[in-house]
């Protein structure tokens, strides 16, 4: 599958972006991911709630050999065969997945903000530290030249 295959393909859906990835591409709509081309097919993101037709139609979720394993990805399933000739359906089919691959990035987002709120209490807590540590050291050098000139008087 080339780019423009896969922009005719989804004409009727809307306007698509397309990027190399991996060993094929990402399709991804509104900055959102919601498929994969990749040697063994088109793969479109699924959810809890669009597995099930993915299941009915036949299609196997994305899956790939390690050295030691063989992995399955049950985020990714495989489009099925008759939606290629099907624009009306497909562009059904993809609504959906981009939907599924919203829900999944709005679940990430809190993790994010929380990495960021660490980054940013870590960084006020080392400047409290090093305010601190100043004001000690500061401290310390004004008693040793008090007690110099009192030991000097």
């Amino acid at each position: 599958m080339d780019r423009d295959f896969l922009i005719d393909l989804f004409a009727d859906f809307g306007p698509v972006t397309i990027r190399q990835m991996f060993s094929g591409f990402g399709i991804s709509a509104d900055a959102t991911n919601f498929a994969l081309v990749l040697r063994s097919g088109l793969y479109l993101r699924a959810n809890e709630q669009t597995i099930p037709q993915f299941e009915a139609e036949g299609s196997k979720p994305f899956q790939y050999q390690t050295r030691a394993t063989l992995v399955t990805v049950n985020s990714y399933w495989q489009l099925p065969e008759r939606l290629y000739d099907d624009p009306e359906d497909l562009t059904a089919w993809a609504r959906a997945s981009l939907a599924a691959a919203q829900r999944a990035a709005l679940r990430k987002q809190p993790k994010v903000k929380k990495t960021a709120a660490r980054k940013i209490t870590a960084k006020k807590a080392a400047a409290g530290k090093a305010v601190k540590h100043a004001i000690r050291n500061a401290g310390k050098k004004a008693v040793r030249k008090s007690a110099k000139k009192n030991a000097s008087a």
